[in-house]
């Protein structure tokens, strides 16, 4: 007798062992044909499994059935979509090799050898087989091979890269192999249990992507993807998609003239006039926030000597990511990061107990040697400028600080229009510095803050830094996208390593606790963030102009003029556009632009010492006076709202 719990503590009993497909049936007919998969935990084991419907549970379990609606259900749909594409590839191109094909975020890829690059009538076509391929609804059957045999197979049907992944496994371990009509690929599992599940898919592009990630091997071709359970969902994504491409900070920068990129610095930004005046408007708000939250803003080197980064831990756990320099003999790292010089700081003096917390803060610019495939934009660049912060505080002031910065930090997003936030702590990674217990009291203590603000967490395992444990925050964009942003580190490590000390009340000396801070993070990345937010139509506090003046003929430009220098007086930043095009195409090339507002005067406009007002959206407020203008414009930028 065979004993199944259900997630509800329902309990069936079977009177032989019985596969996770006839438990779901048993339960309802319906939930037998909408099963993907099982999750079984076997009595007395702490872990679950994720198994085929056709897995066969032989003792006392509990059962959870996986459909497609289950976020198990729709990685399930993905990974056997890139199975079921790899299937497709072979049966149009019988000389193409497949390699590898996981998951990602919103799909899945697999990559392909073959002779000659694929074409976008070459993907329409797999799409196509894919679907054919689909409707035969043929069972996705699970075999288990030994290894030697699995390599000889694969070597015998010309599969030399299936057959190199194979050979790396160890002899003991048993091979899984899922069989498809005539498709059969190495993998562990699970499947759905037949093809005719996946039925919502769509082939996105194909990329270049070295075997095994390295560049010192072939080029394969890379084909993504994208799968969901229902086509509803799928047009909700694609529908992003197409936003996101519309708001894409790297075009948005060029019509914009924000920035630019250049071979001769990849990695690296060329600001415009225009992109360092936002960039300016970011670090003064962050420069108010330190003040006004009991920072002291400091300033670091660029580069420090390779003992330093030794002593931190950096140069044992992160040496491919620095740059490094020689100077008379001795070896500098240009640092990747502000901690140790922010330690060194506070080395600088003996601080009491009564001194601390101490918050330092600074506009650090750090350099980190990211892979050339790995670049993006201003999402990941080689050179960056953090909002950095440390805290040196005792253990006993350690969450109200973190509870503190969670409250500060959501002040800080809601202000740049950012409203939705994920938390995640981050725990310790299998490459780390420090005992265990030490780890135990930070997590804990991270973990205690959030629940302290009403923040509801997940917990992500081994994701931690190698010096401590970390909260993430994660922004929710305007079309659905997450950002790892902001972040929080507990670390009892580095400032003994660097000895770090303060006096306690009983005038001993004692170790502070260090908390690594960032709000923003990468200014960078955020700012790109941002324009892609706010699709370039940026809050008016931020906008690089706040209002361009138009005249609309030649006798009303000096007025044009009068007016600019008047509000550029009050700290608005404006412009005239003295031109002697015509006023249509000059309120059409600034729309474009997305200033905020756009005034347009004439003689009428000058005889009444008054400003046509346009706002941005092409809404027409009508004719007021310079005063009543600049008091709206002051009323929004102080408000911060889009």
């Amino acid at each position: 007798m065979v004993q199944i719990t259900l997630p509800d503590g329902s309990q069936r009993s079977y009177p032989a062992p019985v596969s996770v497909h006839d438990i779901a049936s048993s339960i309802a007919t319906s939930l037998g044909k909408a099963a993907l998969a099982g999750r079984v935990t076997i009595a007395g084991q702490q872990e679950s499994r994720l198994v085929d419907t056709s897995f066969i549970v032989d003792q006392d379990a509990q059962v959870a059935i996986v459909t497609a609606k289950d976020p198990d259900g729709l990685d399930l749909i993905r990974h056997s979509t890139a199975h079921l594409l790899a299937y497709a590839v072979k049966s149009l191109f019988p000389e193409a090799q497949v390699t590898i094909g996981p998951v990602i975020d919103n799909g899945f890829y697999y990559d392909f050898a073959y002779k000659r690059p694929f074409t976008p009538e070459d993907l329409e076509a797999i799409e196509k087989k894919m679907a054919e391929l689909a409707r035969k609804d043929e069972i996705v059957v699970r075999e288990e091979w030994l290894r030697d045999d699995a390599v000889a197979f694969f070597k015998s049907i010309g599969e030399t890269y299936k057959a190199e992944i194979i050979a790396s496994i160890p002899s003991n371990e048993a091979i899984s192999l899922y069989r498809e009509g005539e498709f059969i690929d190495l993998c562990r599992g699970p499947h759905v249990p037949s093809t005719g599940k996946l039925k919502v898919f769509k082939l996105m592009k194909v990329a270049g992507a070295y075997w095994r990630g390295d560049s010192n091997n072939e080029m394969l071709q890379r084909i993504y993807g994208t799968a969901w359970a229902t086509k509803e969902e799928q047009a909700a994504y694609l529908h992003m998609i197409e936003e996101a491409e519309k708001r894409d900070h790297r075009r948005l920068g060029r019509e914009l003239d924000l920035f630019h990129f250049q071979e001769e610095a990849p990695g690296l930004i060329f600001w415009h006039p225009k992109g360092w005046t936002l960039w300016q408007q970011v670090e003064q708000y962050m420069r108010r926030v330190y003040q006004e939250n009991g920072y002291q803003e400091i300033k670091a080197p660029q580069i420090l000597d390779l003992s330093l980064w030794k002593k931190t831990g950096h140069w044992d756990n992160y040496a491919e990511n620095m740059f490094t320099t020689e100077s008379e003999n001795r070896t500098y790292g240009l640092k990747p990061m502000n901690c140790p010089g922010h330690v060194q700081i506070f080395n600088s003096n003996l601080h009491s107990y009564r001194e601390l917390p101490i918050r330092y803060g600074e506009f650090g610019q750090c350099h980190r040697n990211e892979p050339s495939g790995a670049l993006h934009g201003m999402m990941r660049v080689r050179g960056f400028t953090q909002d950095d912060g440390h805290i040196f505080c005792t253990e006993e002031q350690l969450q109200d600080e973190c509870a503190d910065f969670t409250a500060l930090l959501q002040k800080v997003y809601a202000d740049f229009g950012f409203t939705e936030i994920l938390y995640k702590v981050a725990t310790r990674p299998e490459k780390r510095i420090g005992a265990d217990e030490v780890w135990d009291k930070a997590e804990q203590a991270l973990m205690d803050s959030l629940k302290r603000t009403g923040c509801e967490f997940e917990i992500s395992e081994g994701d931690g830094a190698f010096y401590g444990p970390k909260i993430e925050y994660t922004l929710k964009d305007a079309i659905g996208r997450h950002w790892q942003c902001g972040t929080i580190q507990v670390d009892f490590s580095m400032p003994q390593r660097l000895g770090a000390e303060y006096v306690d009340a009983q005038d001993q000396r004692r170790t502070p606790v260090m908390l690594h801070r960032a709000i923003l993070g990468s200014f960078e990345r955020f700012i790109g963030m941002l324009i892609e937010h706010h699709a370039g139509a940026m809050p008016a506090w931020l906008a690089p102009e706040h209002v361009v003046v138009c005249c609309i003929s030649e006798p009303s430009a000096d007025y044009a003029e009068q007016i600019a220098r008047s509000l550029k007086k009050q700290g608005f930043r404006a412009s005239a556009d003295l031109r002697g095009e015509k006023i249509t195409r000059k309120i059409r090339e600034h729309s474009m632009q997305k200033v905020p507002y756009i005034l347009v005067v004439g003689e009428k406009e000058r005889e009444s010492s008054a400003v046509a007002v346009r706002a941005r959206g092409g809404r027409d407020l009508g004719v007021m006076s310079e005063q009543a203008f600049s008091q709206l414009l002051q009323e929004e930028i102080n408000a911060r709202r889009s």
